[in-house]
């Protein structure tokens, strides 16, 4: 485990929910993918080390967490403007999702 933070820390994170609206294969990079999400009703793109966990195909029209605030940054020469929530154990990458349908943009608290 990490070390602990403060509440006033972690409240720094923006963290909601997007839907996935278009998702393709990175095409440099054998581990990402690009997907556009719905955040509110703003698109951005976010590129996510899942492309051995999910296909492209399946992921569209589903919801995910992501992390909103996090610096803008180019990786293998796309732009990602957040960061997708996820767990893994090793082998296995699982997307955080809610357990219902939500408004694109509801904050997770």
């Amino acid at each position: 485990m990490k070390p602990p933070i403060s509440y006033p820390d972690f409240a720094k994170l923006d963290l909601r929910v997007a839907t996935v609206t278009a998702a393709r294969p990175h095409p440099n990079a054998d581990k990402l993918l690009l997907l556009q999400v719905k955040v509110d009703e703003a698109q951005r793109q976010i590129i996510a080390g899942i492309r051995g966990h999910y296909e492209p195909d399946t992921l569209v029209g589903t919801q995910v967490v992501v992390l909103v605030n996090l610096e803008e940054a180019v990786i293998r020469g796309e732009e990602s403007a957040g960061m997708l929530l996820a767990a893994g154990d090793g082998e296995a990458v699982v997307l955080l999702r809610p357990d219902r349908p939500c408004t694109p943009g509801a904050v997770v608290k």
